[in-house]
């Protein structure tokens, strides 16, 4: 191999780790825990009183076009899933509301607990509307890349709403 080649070679393979190391740099991006809470507060608006708002351009917002919501390790929504998802949701449970308790921030990871809350007005989850509320703690893990969340992993307590409202 000539000295050219070498060059050109050895040139070509930095240049591939830098590219290597700045993807890898820029999903391992670290959020203060206001950058966090600020980058990911427009997902959460999406939650609150949904039927007034325009879910569409919100999920624009935060969620890149191809986000997934994984609700255990295989079955996920896409973005416009989870918008048709929380639309119908806001018809049901009008004043639907989703508080953040707390942001943690784990790389380009953002963990948040939340509380979501509502009276649906008309049967949610089998169980007819009576004018009861629930209110459950939730748990997110977004992953973040280019300031959108490309992934969700998430649990919702929906047994302990079920309790709530069919309660005597």
């Amino acid at each position: 191999m000539k000295a050219s080649q070498v060059h050109r070679t050895v040139w070509g393979a930095g240049f591939l780790a830098m590219a290597v190391l700045s993807t890898s740099a820029l999903a391992q991006a670290t959020f203060s825990k206001d950058e966090a809470r600020k980058l990911i507060e427009p997902f959460y608006s999406m939650l609150n009183q949904p039927a007034t708002k325009d879910l569409k351009a919100l999920s624009e917002q935060v969620l890149a076009p191809e986000w997934k919501s994984y609700v255990n390790e295989v079955a996920f929504k896409g973005r416009d899933g989870f918008v048709a998802q929380v639309g119908g949701f806001g018809k049901i449970v009008p004043d639907l509301k989703w508080d953040i308790k707390d942001v943690l921030v784990d790389g380009n990871r953002i963990v948040v607990r939340s509380e979501a809350s509502g009276t649906p007005v008309a049967a949610f989850l089998g169980v007819p509307p009576s004018g009861k509320s629930f209110k459950i703690m939730t748990i997110d893990i977004h992953t973040i890349i280019n300031g959108k969340a490309v992934l969700a992993h998430h649990v919702e307590d929906w047994a302990m709403a079920l309790r709530q409202l069919a309660a005597q």
